[in-house]
C-alpha cells in the first residue's frame, strides 16, 4: 500500500473510494492542512433527534479510547464528542471539530465521507485511510436515513485510536442510528400534523388552498378543481421556495389560462410548511386608447441576448419582420468576411423586412464596424441583433449593443423553473406526441432539480428522449435520463443561490474541473467547494 493514493491490495469498496479521492486531486499528505470551520445549525432536525440518543451513548462509552462524529448531509461535523483525553488531543491535533468538513472528496477515504459517498455504512481500519493524518484511527460510519423522504441526513461514527476497529461496532452503531432515525420520523409527523390543522382551517373558507410541506402535499376541491397536474408541479416548487422566504406572493397564470395571486401564509412548528392561498388575479389596466402621432420606430435595431441554447435565436426571429434574411457568425468563419460583407450590403440594399444578425459577439471588429455603420444611417431594413449575455459584451460588441435602445435578455432555463411545464407541453406538441402525453409532477420536479446548463436544447433532449420511451399516457421519473431522475428536495434556488451557482460552475469551466485551483480563485477552501457543490447540485459542468 503506497501513501500516494495508489489502491492496492484493499478491499473492494475502500479501493474505489482511494480512486476517487484520487481523481479529486486528495493529496495524502497534506489533506488535512488548513481545515476551515463553518457554523452548523444547531437547531436542525438532525441534531434534535440525534442529541438524546447520542447522550445516552455516548455515556455508555465513557472514559474509554472512543469518539463520536455526527456529520450532516453536507459532511460537516454537527457535533463531537470524546470519552478520554487521549482521543480528545488526537481529534485536535487533527483540527477534526465542529464545523469541519469530512467529505471524501476533501480529506480522502474515512467512515463519514465515505458512508455519505456511496450510501452505506463502512468500517476503514488505520492503514485503508488515504490520507496519511488518520492512519492512527480507526472508525465505523452508519449512513443516518429518513424513513419518509429515503434521503441521508447524515453520518454517525465511532473512531477509537486503535489499528483496527472494533466487530462490536457495527451493531452498536446501527442500534443508535435507528433511534435517530425514529426519532427523525416522529419529528415529521409532528410537523406534519401542524400542517395538516392549519390546512383544515384554511379550507373551512372555501376558498382555493394547498398545504405544501418538505414531503406533503394537500388541496381541497376547491383548488383541486382549479388545478391541472402540472400546476400542482408547479406550485410545489413554488411553496418550498416562499418557505425559504425568498418572497410572500406572485402571479401565476395555470394551465388552463386561469391567472390566479398565489399567497403564502406560512405554518408555526411545520418545517418548511406553507398554506399557499389562491386568490382571483387583479384585472389589469387597460391599455391607453391611441393617441394621434407620428408612428412608432419600427426601423430601430433590437438585440435579442442571452445564453446559448435559451431560445434567443427563436426569439430574434419572432420579432423579426417579413422579408427575414439570416447571416450568422458562423457563415463569416466559414465563407470569410468578404463573402459576409457583400451578403450584408446586398440585404441592406433591398431596404425591406429584416436582416437578423446571429452571434453579434462573436463577429470579427470590421464586421461590426459594417453593421454599426448601418445603424447609423437610421434607415430600413431593420436589425435584429443576436448575442450572448451583454454583461459579458466587450469592446465593438458592447457599444453596438448600447445602440440598440430596446433589448430582450432571456434568462437561462435554471432561473425560469415555473415555466418547465408549459415548455414541456409545448416541445411534446413540436414532436407530435400525442395529447395524451404528459409529464408527472414528481417527474417535473426531477427536472427543476437540474441545473441546466444546455438550457432549452437540453431540455429538448430530455423531453425527445421521454417521448422515445413512452409513447402514451404519464412519463415518470423512470422514463428520464439517468442523470436527471434526482428525486430530491424541488426547492428552486434563490437569485442570489443561482448567481453563486453560476460563479462556480464558470470557474470550474475555467480551471478544467481542478477542484483545488477553483476553490483557489474563488477564495473559498476545497472543503467549503464541496459542501457548495453538493448543496447547489452541481454535478456537471
Amino acid at each position: 500500500m503506497e501513501a500516494t493514493g495508489t489502491a492496492t491490495g484493499l478491499r473492494a469498496p475502500i479501493a474505489d473510494s482511494w480512486r476517487r479521492a484520487s481523481l479529486a486531486g486528495v493529496d495524502p499528505a497534506s489533506a488535512l492542512d488548513g481545515l476551515r470551520l463553518r457554523d452548523v445549525d444547531q437547531t436542525s432536525p438532525l441534531l434534535a433527534a440525534a442529541t438524546p440518543v447520542l447522550d445516552d451513548l455516548n455515556e455508555r462509552l465513557r472514559e474509554t479510547m472512543f469518539a463520536t462524529l455526527l456529520v450532516d448531509r453536507e459532511g460537516h461535523v454537527a457535533r463531537r464528542w470524546c470519552g478520554d483525553r487521549a482521543a480528545a488531543g488526537a481529534l485536535d491535533d487533527l483540527g477534526v471539530d465542529v464545523g469541519v468538513g469530512l467529505l471524501e472528496d476533501a480529506v480522502g477515504t474515512n467512515a463519514l465521507g465515505t458512508a455519505l459517498e456511496t450510501r452505506r455504512a463502512i468500517s476503514v481500519h488505520g492503514e485503508e485511510h488515504f490520507a496519511v493524518p488518520l492512519k492512527r484511527f480507526s472508525c465505523y460510519g452508519h449512513p443516518i436515513v429518513h424513513p419518509t423522504t429515503k434521503r441521508i441526513e447524515g453520518v454517525l461514527d465511532i473512531t477509537a485510536l486503535v489499528d483496527r476497529a472494533s466487530p462490536l461496532l457495527p451493531p452498536l452503531v446501527a442500534r443508535a442510528v435507528a433511534d435517530i432515525e425514529q426519532r427523525l420520523l416522529d419529528g415529521s409527523r409532528i410537523s406534519e400534523k401542524q400542517l395538516l390543522l392549519a390546512f383544515q382551517c384554511a379550507s373551512g373558507r372555501r376558498r382555493p388552498v394547498v398545504a405544501v410541506g418538505e414531503d406533503l402535499m394537500l388541496s381541497n376541491h376547491a383548488a383541486m378543481d382549479l388545478l391541472g397536474a402540472t400546476d400542482t408541479a408547479v406550485l410545489r416548487m413554488i411553496g418550498l421556495d416562499l418557505a425559504r422566504g425568498h418572497t410572500t406572493d406572485l402571479d401565476l397564470t395555470l394551465a388552463s389560462g386561469t391567472a390566479v395571486r398565489v399567497r403564502a401564509e406560512r405554518v408555526t412548528g411545520a418545517r418548511h410548511g406553507m398554506l399557499l392561498h389562491l386568490e382571483p388575479a387583479l384585472p389589469r389596466p387597460r391599455p391607453a386608447p391611441a393617441v394621434t402621432g407620428p408612428a412608432p420606430d419600427t426601423d430601430a435595431p433590437v438585440l435579442v441576448a442571452g445564453g446559448p441554447g435559451t431560445g434567443r435565436s427563436t426569439r430574434a426571429r419572432a420579432l423579426a419582420q417579413e422579408p427575414v434574411s439570416v447571416l450568422t457568425a458562423a457563415s463569416a468563419l466559414l465563407d470569410g468576411s468578404d463573402a459576409w460583407a457583400r451578403d450584408f450590403a446586398s440585404m441592406v440594399r433591398s431596404g425591406q423586412g429584416t436582416v437578423c444578425v446571429d452571434g453579434l459577439d462573436l463577429l470579427p471588429e470590421e464586421l461590426l464596424d459594417l453593421v454599426s455603420s448601418h445603424v447609423a444611417t437610421q434607415r430600413p431594413p431593420r436589425l435584429v441583433l443576436v448575442s450572448g449575455p451583454v454583461d459579458a459584451l466587450t469592446g465593438r460588441a458592447a457599444a453596438l449593443a448600447a445602440e440598440c435602445l430596446r433589448r430582450e435578455e432571456l434568462p437561462p432555463l435554471s432561473a425560469r423553473p415555473t415555466e418547465l411545464p408549459s415548455l414541456v407541453a409545448a416541445m411534446l406538441l413540436d414532436l407530435g406526441a400525442p395529447a395524451s402525453l404528459h409529464l408527472t409532477p414528481a417527474a417535473l420536479a426531477a427536472l427543476s432539480a437540474h441545473p441546466w446548463p444546455g438550457n432549452l436544447r437540453e431540455l429538448r433532449a430530455v423531453v425527445r428522449h421521454a417521448a422515445a420511451r413512452r409513447s402514451t399516457g404519464a412519463v415518470t421519473v423512470e422514463d428520464l435520463p439517468e442523470q436527471y431522475r434526482t428525486g430530491g428536495s424541488s426547492h428552486v434556488l434563490a437569485p442570489i443561490e443561482r448567481a453563486e451557482r453560476d460563479a462556480i460552475v464558470g470557474a470550474l469551466r475555467e480551471h478544467g474541473g481542478n477542484k483545488l485551483r477553483t476553490a483557489r480563485a474563488l477564495g473559498i477552501s476545497r472543503t467549503t467547494l464541496y459542501a457548495k457543490m453538493r448543496t447547489l447540485r452541481i454535478t456537471h459542468y
